[in-house]
């Protein structure tokens, strides 16, 4: 059984991506797959994107971590869904799914899970696009 704060949210995102973007792609998932939003552990994201004002300025509004991880940390993690056209841009596969399951996989003893495959929104109106993906972690 899972215990509270056990999912982690992966975020691959283009520059100037807005909190209320975030905010709003995470609880569309959380309410298509029926997850708990007040389950959120954190965010997880690839170190390029540490200080993204949307992504700081989400986790400072609802009080969560923000971990980071190397593009070289986040290709030696297997994902069901890489996307070989960003390699040149970011340096890996996957950003969401990876970081992901790696900011999960911290804890020691602990089961991985990866809920949500990436899951990606385009905001044409206004502006920027962004790639979520949800771990979640077992206590063993």
């Amino acid at each position: 059984m899972a215990y509270k704060k056990s999912l982690w949210v992966g975020i691959g995102c283009q520059q100037g991506i807005s909190q209320e973007l975030i905010k709003s792609a995470i609880k569309k998932v959380f309410q298509e797959y029926q997850l708990v939003y007040n389950e959120i552990a954190g965010i997880a994201t690839i170190d390029k994107k540490a200080s993204e004002i949307g992504l700081v300025e989400f986790c400072d509004l609802e009080n969560l971590p923000l971990k980071t991880f190397s593009s070289q940390f986040l290709n030696n993690v297997f994902v069901p869904n890489p996307n070989h056209s960003i390699i040149k841009l970011v340096g890996t596969s996957s950003v969401a799914e990876a970081s992901a399951i790696l900011a999960a996989s911290e804890i020691a003893s602990a089961e991985i899970t990866l809920l949500v495959p990436k899951q990606i929104f385009r905001f044409q109106d206004k502006g920027g696009a962004l790639t979520l993906a949800v771990a979640q972690l077992y206590c063993i």
